[in-house]
């Protein structure tokens, strides 16, 4: 994809740059992102990074060229931003709207980059960039130090599990390359790192426009003796979640049924490896059976590991649709009832606890509620604060309830089954994305043997009944409902001591409608199933359709 050309005459601010080599093949991949505050300089380090690696095509420059003296923001210079914002609302405005990706390579690295927006409003695009990076770029302009959105943007990072950053203070030109100014945007980095799980942070001070040590290193700075940018990218050893390390799991995509006699089941393997006659269980359902053969882009092959597109299929006919997930024997993944996670409300309307969403986990999607919301992040300390309701762009710790549980983890053990989206029932807006931090309702998976979940102890059922199938699915209210009961057990047995009865025998009527009025109740009224009882799929509820 790379492309060697020569800088022509007419554009001095560039003309310094040594061009590198052609590159050979790269031995390794690296996925980053660039973050920051509006007008830092994210495109434009980008451009710059792909002209100074010979990754733009001579056909690209000419347009570069001419969309520099249309679009430009940099007088007679060329305007590397160009090179990424394609869209006509990015050039007129000169801001980053959506998430550009670009590949380019060096002899020792391939590269691809997320150009995402630095504007408040864009940072749902943002987080989507990150969300599949290993390494991010935060900018910083040297003239106008940390801002809020640096913050958030850090907070974000840190939130999506990228471990590895480097803080590119840009713009060092218009400060005249003053060393205090550098530590001093350093220092202030370092007070807000303790907040952040970030393992591995470089701070490097360039010039994007000029290039100075984005690739070779600036005379303007020798009082810095680290390496530029390019080196580090070429050197970074990211801290990320390993999947192949992982159990395996294969969160079902589509039943492929090209014929009668075929019947596999497509996905991305989320973890681990399978071969050919390994053991494997399909959850929620609890099934166990064999892989009869693994499936590849190219045909059947002997085994398959973490991230690779595969089919399997099934020594046995079980039950297997999307949203399942395929586990070895053994395995403590499990679906969920509710999760406790952190969330990035992403739209102008407030989120309030109670809201009625769909939750897209994994493959699987579902009608959720977020009963409670725990706390928001504050955004200049990263302490929590209490809220009654998330505004947009605010990240909060919420509990999550799903009316079909989907099989999760927390996020820092798998990235697939544990990141999710929030969707507007009505609109079909994506509304949050959100992370699973805690797993806190757990269904059990029935047995190999397909035993209903009502097999629960006497003990369970009866806790159930008295309790009632609406508290059981909302454990919160189990304390109010004792109170409450309590309290009209004390007033049945006092109106029956003024009436006349013994106190002993008042306080025996007490303690008889305290244990049995709930039992008198699914006597009279029969429409309250046990809660883990399968519902009448023809009859459906407010919301149930959706």
């Amino acid at each position: 994809m790379t492309a060697a050309f020569a800088l022509e005459s007419d554009a001095p601010a560039v003309a310094a740059a040594a061009p590198l080599a052609v590159p050979a093949a790269a031995t390794s991949l690296l996925r980053f992102i660039t973050c920051g505050s509006v007008d830092d300089g994210k495109s434009t380090l980008i451009g710059r990074l792909l002209y100074d690696a010979n990754a733009v095509f001579d056909d690209q420059l000419e347009a570069l060229k001419r969309d520099s003296k249309k679009f430009g923001t940099t007088g007679e210079d060329l305007d590397f931003a160009l090179l990424v914002d394609g869209l006509s609302a990015e050039r007129e405005q000169g801001i980053t709207i959506d998430v550009a990706y670009r590949y380019f390579s060096t002899p020792k690295r391939a590269f691809i980059i997320a150009d995402t927006p630095g504007h408040e409003q864009y940072t749902r695009n943002m987080a989507t960039g990150a969300s599949q990076a290993e390494l991010a770029v935060i900018l910083v302009d040297a003239r106008k130090g940390i801002l809020q959105q640096t913050r958030r943007h850090s907070f974000i990072t840190s939130m999506v599990g990228i471990k590895s950053v480097i803080v590119a203070i840009n713009k060092m030109d218009l400060v005249d390359f003053d060393q205090a100014v550098f530590d001093g945007i350093v220092a202030g980095y370092k007070e807000i790192l303790p907040q952040l799980a970030f393992t591995d942070v470089s701070y490097i001070p360039l010039s994007a426009k000029n290039g100075d040590n984005i690739t070779t290193r600036s005379p303007h700075t020798p009082w810095y003796k680290g390496e530029t940018l390019l080196e580090r990218l070429e050197t970074a050893t990211p801290s990320t979640l390993l999947e192949g390390d992982q159990p395996f799991r294969l969160p079902v995509q589509w039943v492929n049924r090209p014929n009668l006699d075929f019947r596999g089941y497509c996905g991305e393997i989320a973890g681990g490896s399978v071969r050919r006659g390994d053991s494997v269980t399909v959850l929620p359902a609890g099934r166990q059976t064999r892989v009869k053969a693994v499936y590849g882009p190219s045909g059947e092959v002997e085994s398959a590991g973490a991230g690779e597109a595969v089919t399997l299929t099934l020594t046995d006919e079980v039950d297997v649709s999307r949203g399942d997930v395929i586990v070895k024997p053994g395995d403590s993944v499990a679906a969920e009832k509710t999760v406790k996670a952190e969330i990035l409300w992403m739209v102008d309307r407030p989120l309030i606890p109670g809201a009625r969403l769909i939750a897209k986990l994994g493959s699987a999607q579902t009608p959720a509620s977020v009963r409670t919301l725990d706390h928001a992040i504050d955004i200049h300390t990263y302490q929590p604060r209490p809220a009654d309701a998330l505004l947009m762009n605010e990240i909060g710790r919420v509990t999550v309830a799903f009316d079909r549980p989907p099989v999760a983890l927390p996020y820092t053990q798998n990235r697939e089954l544990g990141a999710f989206i929030l969707i507007d029932q009505l609109s079909n807006e994506t509304v949050a994305l959100g992370l699973v931090r805690e797993t806190t309702g757990v269904v059990p998976a029935p047995g190999a043997a397909g035993q209903p979940a009502s097999s629960a102890t006497g003990l369970d059922r009866a806790r159930a009944l008295w309790f009632g199938a609406d508290t059981m699915r909302r454990p919160e209210r189990k304390s109010g409902v004792l109170r409450f009961r309590a309290l009209a057990s004390v007033l049945t047995a006092l109106i029956a001591f003024l009436l006349g009865l013994g106190v002993f025998a008042a306080l025996l009527l007490g303690v008889v409608d305290f244990l049995f009025r709930p039992f008198l109740r699914q006597t009279v009224d029969r429409t309250e199933r046990y809660p883990d009882e399968p519902a009448d799929p023809t009859v459906v509820g407010d919301g149930s359709g959706i």
